[in-house]
């Protein structure tokens, strides 16, 4: 079982596991993006604790505490305890870079459409590579995304 289906509580032999069977397809590639996100063999500049942190605040963000409960046990896996106070929205930020890392992230979860160049602007004055921003992007994005593909399983799975 995918941890979209764990989250969304898909019950074997249901009609929605069946419906899921026949797109195991999409469910195996939302697995890959996961690991290809969360877990690079090159994080670049945002490490793997640090994209787990904002994933689960992220996931926070969109009142889904399963999945930040998912995240959080990356960031402990990864073992960079400072990292996971980031993962609870309105932590204290000392560092800059990160500060503006943490509020681009929460940006393109909570108003998407508010994000302008200067904002990406901003990432660059503090030094975040023009790769670390299109990876910190690719992180919301899939982050997004499962948020909204385990809540729509859920409801329909809750219908049956």
């Amino acid at each position: 079982m995918t941890l979209i289906e764990t989250l969304a509580a898909v019950r074997p032999g249901s009609a929605l596991a069946e419906a899921m069977e026949k797109r195991a397809e999409i469910l195996r590639l939302s697995e890959a993006a996961h690991d290809a996100v969360l877990l690079p063999r090159d994080p670049g500049g945002l490490s793997h604790g640090l994209r787990a942190a904002l994933a689960a605040r992220m996931a926070r963000h969109n009142r889904n505490e399963a999945l930040a409960s998912h995240y959080d046990d990356l960031v402990s896996r990864a073992g960079e305890s400072a990292t996971a106070s980031l993962a609870t929205p309105g932590a204290n930020v000392e560092d800059g870079r990160i500060a503006e890392i943490v509020r681009h992230a929460d940006r393109l979860t909570v108003a998407p459409r508010e994000a302008t160049r200067a904002h990406i602007d901003a990432l660059r004055n503090v030094g975040v590579s023009d790769a670390d921003i299109v990876r910190l992007s690719e992180l919301a994005a899939f982050v997004n995304y499962q948020v909204r593909v385990v809540a729509g399983l859920a409801l329909i799975g809750a219908r049956q």
